[in-house]
C-alpha cells in the first residue's frame, strides 16, 4: 500500500444536499486519480479520504487520523473551495499544523485553491450555455458569489463576470455576492432590471447547492415577479462537471513539482492592503470549533438519493 494518500477538505454545510454532491464529486475525483501511474499522488495504491470545516463529519482532523491509521505517511490535502479566502489561508493551515504537531511522523501538504482555471471557466461556460443558448448580445449576465471579508478573493467574482460576459457575448454583466460583500444579489438584480436588458441570467458561481445557492434562486423569483417584462433565468452551479474534477485532479499532481503556492500578491494576511492594514500577519487559528463535526455525517446522507451550501 501507497504511504502517500490524498484528502479532499469540504467546508460542510446544514444542507444535506450539499453534502451528497460534494461525495459525489470526491468519488468522481478519486476514479480519475485511481488512473493516474502508480507513482502519481492518489495513483493506484493510495488512500482517498474527505473530511469537512463544519457542519458534516468526519471533520478535518478525523479523517487525517483515518487515513494515518490505514497507513498513510504523507498526506495531500485539496482545498475543495472555489477561491482563496480565510479557510484556505487560514483555517485549513491551521488544521494540517496542528495534525502535524500531534502526529510528528505524517506530512501533511496543503494544495491550491482551485481559483480562476481555464478547466473552471469551461465549467462555467457549460453551465450558462444551458440556460441561454443564443442571444446573449440582448441579456444581462449576474455571476453570484459566495461573498467574503478578503478582497482578494471577492474581486475574483469580478473578473471571472468580465470574462465570461466577454468571452460569451453577454451584452452586460454585474457581479454580486450571497453575503458579507457587496452588492447583494437582491439589490444587484433590481438594478440590474432597470438597465434595459430583456432577459438576465443568474449564475451561481458555487461548486454545490446549498442554503446559500437556494437562498439566491429565491431572490431571483422575487425580484423577477416585481418585473415581469424581462425573462429571469436561473443557470445551474458548476457541481461535479467533469471540467471540475479535471482542475481538482490538476491540484493533486502539482504536488510533483513541490509545494504548490497560491496567488499571494494581494493577500490581506501577508500585504498591506487598503482598509485592512491591520491582518497583515495575523496568527492562523481555527474559527469553526463550536460546530466542527456538528450535522450531518455524510455516511448516513449517501443513503438518501442524489439530489449540494455553502
Amino acid at each position: 500500500m501507497s504511504e502517500t494518500a490524498v484528502l479532499l477538505c469540504g467546508h460542510g454545510s446544514r444542507d444535506p444536499e450539499a453534502v451528497v454532491e460534494f461525495e459525489a464529486a470526491a468519488a468522481a475525483l478519486r476514479a480519475r486519480l485511481a488512473n493516474l501511474s502508480p507513482g502519481a499522488p492518489g495513483g493506484p495504491g493510495g488512500d482517498f479520504a474527505t473530511g469537512y470545516l463544519e457542519f458534516a463529519r468526519p471533520t478535518i482532523g478525523e479523517a487525517l487520523a483515518a487515513l494515518k491509521a490505514q497507513g498513510a505517511r504523507r498526506i495531500r490535502a485539496i482545498p475543495g473551495m472555489l477561491f482563496a479566502a480565510s479557510h484556505v489561508k487560514n483555517d485549513l493551515p491551521w488544521e494540517m499544523n496542528s495534525f502535524m504537531a500531534d502526529n510528528p511522523g505524517v506530512e501533511v501538504r496543503l494544495g491550491r485553491d482551485l481559483g480562476i482555471d481555464p478547466k473552471l471557466l469551461a465549467a462555467a461556460a457549460a453551465r450558462i450555455a444551458a440556460a441561454a443558448p443564443e442571444g446573449r448580445s440582448d441579456t444581462l449576465l449576474v455571476v453570484v458569489g459566495r461573498g467574503t471579508n478578503d478582497p482578494d478573493a471577492n474581486s475574483n467574482i469580478a473578473k471571472l463576470a468580465r470574462m465570461l460576459w466577454e468571452g460569451m457575448g453577454f451584452g452586460w454583466a454585474e457581479a454580486a455576492f450571497s453575503g458579507v460583500a457587496d452588492p447583494r444579489v437582491d439589490a444587484a438584480l433590481e438594478r440590474s432590471a432597470r438597465l434595459g436588458f430583456r432577459r438576465i441570467v443568474v449564475f451561481p458561481y458555487f461548486l454545490f447547492t446549498g442554503v446559500l445557492v437556494k437562498r439566491i434562486y429565491a431572490q431571483t423569483d422575487i425580484v423577477a415577479a416585481r418585473f415581469p417584462e424581462i425573462e429571469f433565468v436561473k443557470a445551474g452551479y458548476l457541481r461535479d462537471h467533469d471540467e471540475v474534477i479535471g482542475a481538482f485532479v490538476d491540484r493533486a499532481l502539482e504536488f510533483a513539482g513541490g509545494d504548490p503556492a497560491m496567488n499571494c500578491q494581494l493577500c490581506k494576511y501577508r500585504t498591506r492592503i487598503i482598509g485592512y492594514e491591520a491582518a497583515v500577519g495575523t496568527p492562523q487559528q481555527g474559527h469553526h470549533h463550536h460546530v466542527r463535526g456538528a450535522g450531518i455525517d455524510h455516511h448516513h446522507v449517501h443513503d438518501h438519493p442524489h439530489t449540494h451550501e455553502g
